[in-house]
């Protein structure tokens, strides 16, 4: 796999599928009340706060933070492959430059790093940590598929998802998000607070506390 330049932005490319980070893919998701339904918007709310700045500690190609900074959130992205990291930060520059998506994209903030020792390293004080370990799974889409596959060449579905979770309750955030199969197992077999549930995903919420179990 190798990383080009096109005219619509830096591509992933393993000769047959290619892969960009475009965020206006999204925007239909971002108009009215389409977004307030979201449920990754839902999950990252907490009561009485306006102000809120949420971790992605496994950011991917960062469509769901996108969702989060296009609803207000400031979000910084942890995202500790090379390439990864490359289409996501051309995806950034890019919507900074269009007016459609620029206010969205100054919330996000790009790490090339592993996030577990960020998150370990105290120098991050956010209200949220979202974790989205990937997960095989099935869909209808092949164009999807075909995207999911591209990533899995360079990042394998996440085998520390126990290891996240506990730096995630050291941060001192006041929720952990964690985006789940619809019928998967609670990570680390932790039980959540409460969950957002869609037909094909869930998110699972932990409202941290000193009382909660840690995980192993």
């Amino acid at each position: 796999m190798k990383l080009e330049q096109t005219k619509d932005g830096l591509a992933l490319t393993d000769g047959k599928n290619t892969l960009i980070c475009d965020f206006s893919e999204v925007l239909g998701r971002c108009k009215g009340p389409n977004l307030k339904s979201e449920l990754i918007v839902k999950a990252a709310s907490l009561k009485g706060r306006d102000e809120i700045t949420v971790l992605d500690a496994t950011a991917g190609l960062g469509t769901d933070s996108f969702l989060l900074a296009y609803a207000g959130f400031t979000v910084k992205l942890f995202e500790s492959d090379g390439m990864i990291a490359a289409l996501l930060r051309d995806g950034i520059e890019r919507a900074l430059k269009d007016p459609r998506l620029s206010e969205a994209a100054k919330r996000l903030e790009l790490f090339e790093e592993d996030s577990i020792a960020a998150m370990l390293s105290g120098r991050f004080l956010p209200d949220v940590v979202y974790l989205d370990p990937m997960f095989p799974g099935r869909t209808k889409s092949a164009l999807v598929k075909k995207k999911f596959q591209l990533l899995q060449q360079l990042e394998a579905p996440c085998d520390n998802g126990t290891e996240l979770l506990s730096a995630a309750m050291k941060t001192g955030a006041k929720r952990i998000i964690i985006k789940r199969p619809a019928k998967g197992e609670c990570l680390g077999g932790v039980k959540p607070d409460f969950s957002y549930e869609g037909k094909t995903v869930r998110y699972d919420c932990i409202n941290v506390n000193f009382s909660r179990k840690m995980p192993i």
